[in-house]
Parts: structure tokens; C-alpha cells; sequence
């Protein structure tokens, strides 16, 4: 059955795939490069290292998040939202804002976690170092930055200032460093990966931060700004923040979870095979991070018609290449592990578990970018959270018994159950349809007055 696309939305389909595929290709590179990260990481370091520096990373994941007070998510929205109502000087103070608020919110969070471990240690002892707590701490600041940064910018029409230093040069530059050392038979233990991370992703922030005022967009700090705005705006960004955590500590808490519960080895597993799980979601991933402004634009314009076409791409094209990669990890999911080292092949059947609940987020489309982007983040928060939450502990019943492969099977049930929930939310009270059957509601969907 073909389906003729209206004149009207042809163009900015086309001009939506154009830079879906552009983005595609910086997340493709970009997939790689982390790829060869890790196996040389994995390759040059003991399991047990390993394991230290995966879950460091973890942990440094989920804190710079929580650490972005939900402005990286707010930024997308609010650029858009301001810009439409033509308020131009409100998105700008908007932007410095929120550069300021991740600095002290990220600053707070990595005192508060290296205080947190000083006390713990007055009454506990790990079981040799607790340094990869410490490893990760130095992490959380870059690492909100560069969400904050590539937000900021994309919504300001940027793409490859936005993506290219943190997404290609610091992942190059990374695994180099690391090899270089190895030559001279420097053997780095995981805090030190951790520490060595911070500091080339630092650099790479900095070349970025000259790319940006180059090229003339916002992107400095300011705190004059930052109490007006946040009480003008406290109280979405605490709810997107919220919503961007639990979607991180989808991804990340069970790799903690799993090193504390059992022990670093199979840290090291679990995270090998989600992260190899996560390249199924490249293109769903690499498009939304293109039509989230797109979509708060049209939505907020009124503009349904366009809103709806944008996620109906979306869906269709980010499920396609799921559904390839989907497949050629259940035929060769043990050999693709195995690049890791022998020892990491044990996940395979991870692997597949993980990937399996992953295929629902490209089969549900971009629900979660819809509901943040139209002020539903508050329904997003209390659906997927209250449902990842109960996953979260049926994993704390299962891991015990079976292991890494019980924390992969609790993850996919409830991910499948939060996507489909989400994306039902979209059609019924939004409106959007961001699933496959996406595409049969273009035709039927009315544009609205403006919002603005």
C-alpha cells in the first residue's frame, strides 16, 4: 500500500530525514567509537578493573543527569516555546540559566557523593578501594555539561557543533590515550579510566564552548538570570528532571545494582551487554534528538498536522533499523560480545533479553520526547517511573536467585509495559499517535489554535 505524502508536509519530512541522517551518521560514529572505548578499555584491564570503571561510569551516568535539574529537556522546550511567542531575549536568558544551574547543581552532587563515601567509610570498608566512587565524582560535571551543551545547542538549529566533540573527538580521543599508555605500559585501573575521562571530555567541552561563540550561539552562564528563572520555571524543570532520571536509572541502575548485589565481574557483563543492547536504538534515538525541538515547535504553533507527520518518521524508520539489529544479535549476539574478551560472552542471553525490550522503545516511537515536549512531563514522570520503580524491585527479588539474567528479564518486562503505556498517554491526551500506526493518523489530524 503506498502512501502519498501532502505537499505540505513533504518538505519538512524531508528536511527532518535529512538531518535524522545526518545525526545518524554522528551516532553511528559515535556507537562505534564507544564500542572500541570499551573493548580496549575491557582489553587492557582486568575484569575486575573493568568492572570498577562500568560502574563508576554508571553511577557518574545517573548523577549527571540528576545534576542537569531537567534542563537539558527544558531547553528544547523553552527555546522553542519562547522563540514562537517571539520573546527572543527569554530563550536567551533561558539558555544561561540553565548552563548555570547544571554548574551548581553538578558541583553540589559530586561534593555531596565524595562526603557521602568519606562517611561510609568511617563504618564500612570495601572490598579493596573505594576509589571509583571517587573516579566517578570527577565525571559528573563534564558529563552535565556536555548533555546541557548538545541540548542548548540543538535547539538553537545546531547539529554538528552540538554532537561532534563530545560524540566523535572525545571518544577518539579516549581510546587513544588509553593504547598510548598501555605502549609505554601504563596500566590504567578503573578509577583512573574515570578520572582520564573527566579530563579529556573537559577539553572537549572547552573546544566546543569556542565552536559555539564562533559560530554565534548562546551557550554562556550567567547567574543574574537563574532565580527569576527558576521560579518561573522550577517547577517544570524539577518534574523533567525527574523524567530524564528515571530513564537514565532505566539504563544505568542495573549495572550498580548488579555490582552491589553480586560483584564487579558481573558488573562488567551486565554492562557490555546493555550497552551493545543500546545500539538498537540508534536511529530512534538519533532522530529524536532532531525533532524534539521540531515537535515543540509544531505543538506548541498549533501545528498538529506537522507534529504528527514528524513522529510517524520517527517511529517507522527508528523501528526498521531496530529491528535489523535486533536480529543479528540473536544470530551472532555471543561473537559481537566476545570482541570484549571471551570472559563477556556470558551475557549473550542478556543481551537478547535487553534488546528484546528495547525493540518496544522504537515499535512506541518517540512517546517519551512527545509528552516532555507538550507539558506532560509530570504523566511521564508518574507512568514510566511508577512502572521502571516496580521493575526496579522485582530485580531486587530475582538477582539474588538468577542473576544477571533475572535483572535482564525484569528490565524488559517492565520496559514493554512502559512504553506502551506512555504511548497510549500520547494518543489519548495528546493527541499524537507515536507509535507504527503513526502513519494512519496524519491524514486524520486537525490543526489547533497556537498555544503561544
Amino acid at each position: 500500500m503506498r502512501f502519498k505524502i501532502p505537499s505540505d508536509l513533504s518538505a519538512l519530512l524531508q528536511s527532518g530525514l535529512r538531518r535524522s541522517v545526518a545525526s545518524l551518521g554522528i551516532k553511528l560514529a559515535t556507537a562505534g567509537l564507544t564500542y572500541v572505548t570499551y573493548v580496549v578499555l575491557s582489553r587492557t584491564m582486568s575484569p575486575d578493573e573493568y568492572g570498577r570503571f562500568a560502574f563508576g561510569l554508571a553511577l557518574a551516568t545517573v548523577l549527571a543527569i540528576g545534576a542537569g535539574v531537567g534542563q537539558p529537556m527544558a531547553i528544547l522546550r523553552l527555546w522553542s516555546q519562547e522563540a514562537v511567542a517571539g520573546r527572543a531575549a527569554e530563550a536567551i536568558k533561558a539558555v544561561r540559566a540553565g548552563s548555570m544551574l547544571t554548574i551548581l547543581a553538578s558541583l553540589v552532587i559530586a561534593l555531596a557523593l565524595c562526603a557521602a563515601v568519606l562517611i561510609t567509610l568511617q563504618f564500612a570498608s570495601f572490598d579493596d578501594t573505594a576509589n571509583h566512587f571517587y573516579g566517578a565524582a570527577f565525571l559528573v560535571l563534564p558529563m552535565a555539561m556536555a548533555e546541557y551543551n548538545s541540548s542548548a545547542l540543538r535547539a538553537q538549529g545546531s547539529l554538528w557543533t552540538a554532537l561532534v566533540p563530545r560524540d566523535i573527538l572525545w571518544r577518539l580521543a579516549l581510546p587513544g590515550v588509553v593504547l598510548i599508555l598501555f605502549a609505554f605500559g601504563v596500566v590504567l585501573s578503573g578509577p583512573d579510566a574515570l578520572v582520564l575521562s573527566a579530563a579529556l571530555l573537559s577539553g572537549m567541552l572547552a573546544l566546543q564552548f569556542w565552536r559555539s561563540m564562533a559560530g554565534k550561539y548562546v551557550l554562556t552562564p550567567s547567574l543574574w538570570p537563574v532565580r527569576r528563572y527558576w521560579q518561573q520555571w522550577g517547577g517544570i524543570s524539577r518534574w523533567l528532571m525527574l523524567g530524564a532520571l528515571i530513564e537514565t536509572a532505566a539504563l544505568n541502575a542495573d549495572v550498580i545494582l548488579v555490582g552491589l548485589m553480586l560483584d564487579l565481574e558481573s558488573s562488567g557483563i551486565y554492562f557490555n551487554a546493555f550497552r551493545t543492547a543500546g545500539l538498537m536504538t540508534l536511529f530512534t534515538f538519533a532522530i529524536e534528538l532532531v525533532i524534539a525541538p521540531m515537535v515543540a515547535q509544531h505543538f506548541h504553533a498549533g501545528q498538529m498536522r506537522k507534529a504528527q507527520a514528524i513522529t510517524a518518521l520517527a517511529s517507522v524508520a527508528g523501528f526498521v533499523f531496530s529491528l535489523v539489529i535486533f536480529a543479528i544479535f540473536v544470530g551472532w549476539g555471543d561473537l559481537i560480545l566476545s570482541l570484549f574478551g571471551a570472559y563477556y560472552a556470558e551475557g549473550t542471553l542478556v543481551l537478547v533479553l535487553l534488546s528484546f525490550g528495547l525493540l518496544f522503545d522504537a515499535a512506541t516511537g518517540p512517546s517519551k520526547i512527545v509528552m516532555m515536549m507538550t507539558g506532560h512531563e509530570r504523566a511521564y514522570v508518574a507512568i514510566f517511573g511508577t512502572i521502571m520503580a516496580l521493575g526496579f524491585l522485582v530485580q531486587f527479588l530475582v538477582i539474588p536467585i538468577y542473576g544477571i539474567v533475572g535483572a535482564a528479564a525484569a528490565n524488559m518486562g517492565a520496559r514493554i509495559v512502559a512504553q506502551i503505556a506512555i504511548a497510549l498517554w500520547c494518543r489519548l491526551r495528546i493527541g499524537l499517535d507515536t507509535s507504527l500506526l503513526g502513519v494512519f493518523a496524519v491524514r486524520g489530524a486537525v490543526d489547533r489554535p497556537s498555544a503561544a
